[in-house]
């Protein structure tokens, strides 16, 4: 059994509004023949007359009036939809998904979504907290469209990952600990530490820190939670290695920060898949780039 075609319908919506087989040819730019034929192939389809027809004026029957009534709202689903699909493929709006760790999330992406709000406020991100190594596994999937991941990484085939940003690794350590001017692994070594755990690209750069030194400290703890981690040592728990990740000056003043010695980086980049992307997808990625360094 064939289906209603809109376009029979739409044709049968502009006869009733205008009350002429003539104007409705001329508003949808059709031949006179060919509304005739819509008519009659909805007529055949529905099994009635849809229309009554006279010299002066063309109305619609009962059974008209009923499918007139699920036309219209037929075709105002339809273009709405078109109007939704074609909202995103300009990227006016859509939805995007965005892994990222809690540094990444808390410092440095609220400033992009905030560009992105008031240029583009019909764009959804939503964001999902994952290591570098989840996220990219995730992107891999299919699950995620960009990846904000600490370098280096082996994105994968199919995967396209460039340099973001490249942030001061810093020493956070209890005030009264009264540390030196610059934080050497000697110094630090020799102190309770809290660190990332080994899941994460930090814990491997701030690892191969101690290690270059010839030191290979124990923490007391180890926490992906960053901000968990300065509370710690807010409360004199211990030092920690984190990347400054532009975050303000302002700290607690229980925590001093210091400069490391040699200098210490954590690099970030970001991971989306290659080929053509999402017009929503594309706004975000230029949000980000608002954020880089």
């Amino acid at each position: 059994m064939r289906e209603l075609s809109l376009d029979r319908l739409r044709t049968l919506v502009a006869i009733a509004d205008l009350g002429s087989f003539a104007q409705a040819a001329r508003q949808l730019n059709l031949a006179p023949p060919t509304i005739s034929l819509h008519v009659a192939e909805l007529e055949s389809r529905v099994g009635a007359t849809l229309l009554t027809r006279n010299r002066q004026q063309v109305r619609p029957t009962a059974i008209g009036e009923t499918l007139l009534a699920r036309a219209r709202r037929l075709l105002a689903d339809a273009d709405l939809a078109l109007d939704e699909v074609r909202s995103q493929v300009e990227g006016r709006s859509g939805r995007v998904r965005l892994g990222a760790s809690t540094g990444a999330i808390a410092h440095l992406l609220p400033q992009a979504l905030e560009q992105l709000r008031l240029t583009h406020p019909g764009i959804d991100v939503q964001v999902q907290v994952l290591t570098s190594q989840a996220s990219l596994a995730h992107l891999r999937e299919g699950v995620l469209d960009i990846a904000l991941v600490a370098l280096p990484q082996v994105a994968g085939k199919g995967i396209a990952l460039t340099p973001w940003r490249r942030d001061p690794i810093l020493a956070y350590v209890p005030a009264d600990w009264q540390p030196p001017a610059r934080v050497t692994p000697a110094w630090l070594g020799q102190r309770a530490l809290i660190l990332n755990d080994s899941s994460t690209q930090l814990s491997r750069v701030t690892g191969e820190w101690f290690a270059a030194a010839g030191l290979f400290p124990e923490p007391r703890i180890e926490l992906n939670y960053n901000d968990a981690i300065k509370s710690l040592v807010g409360a004199g728990y211990g030092a920690t290695l984190l990347p400054q990740e532009g975050e303000a000056a302002q700290l607690d003043r229980r925590i001093v920060r210091r400069p490391l010695r040699p200098g210490l980086w954590r690099q970030l980049g970001i991971a989306c898949r290659e080929g053509p992307i999402e017009q929503a997808t594309a706004r975000v990625l230029e949000a980000l780039q608002g954020v880089r360094q």
